[in-house]
């Protein structure tokens, strides 16, 4: 398989919510190729986030792909209202649903790209027979529900053994990611990284996405 560009989705979860419009604009200018929406429900989780209310403001200031990662139990009751609301790619966690087969070709028939996410815990043969169903797959590398957490190094087998299953659609990864952590994943298979705390807390945010891509790209 060709290298694959690595991309880069800054994670909300970590940025000032007080100036969300100012965030947004200087984390695309920094060169951000995505924003990731982390939405959490407060009972798949243990954190409550936001609504499709805020993701549509966050729409008029975002000039690139809303990256919108449902953290929420019955996702199947809320994809139209996200997609309504600006979404560009939907994923949701295959433990929250009974139906992902049926959600992935919904979101689909909204016009939005699908995505099928597993926690730690959860295997890759849970997404077996989706692998040829989806755009994207994501890989959490922490137990979801808080930002700042460390990297679970057992997922890089994981990542390996879903880009083998997947091909050349796209394999985001989110929790933990820094310059360090970045060469294994992107070598594991990943060319979607997620980064909240380490992009929101540098002190230049052009400086850490670039550092991620060149880690990313610097794979061997």
């Amino acid at each position: 398989m060709p290298e694959q560009k690595i991309k880069i989705s800054p994670s909300l979860l970590a940025c000032d919510f007080s100036r969300l419009g100012e965030e947004i604009r200087a984390i695309v200018t920094a060169g951000a190729d995505m924003i990731h929406c982390d939405i959490m429900d407060g009972h798949f989780v243990p954190n409550i986030t936001f609504g499709p209310p805020v993701v549509a403001k966050l729409r008029s200031h975002c000039s690139v792909p809303l990256d919108v990662h449902l953290m929420i139990e019955r996702p199947e009751d809320y994809v139209e209202n996200f997609v309504d609301a600006g979404a560009d790619i939907i994923t949701f966690q295959v433990e929250a649903t009974r139906h992902p087969h049926r959600l992935i070709r919904r979101i689909q028939e909204l016009g939005c790209k699908a995505g099928i996410v597993l926690n730690p815990g959860t295997p890759e043969t849970a997404i077996t027979y989706l692998a040829d169903m989806v755009d994207m797959v994501l890989v959490m590398s922490v137990n979801p529900g808080f930002g700042g957490q460390a990297f679970i190094p057992e997922m890089l087998e994981k990542i390996a053994k879903i880009r083998a299953m997947i091909g050349e659609r796209d394999l985001e990864v989110d929790g933990g990611i820094d310059e360090n952590v970045a060469p294994a994943v992107v070598k594991a298979g990943a060319n979607v990284l997620v980064a909240g705390s380490y992009i929101f807390s540098h002190h230049s945010y052009q400086e850490a996405v670039q550092l991620l891509k060149a880690a990313g790209n610097g794979r061997d």
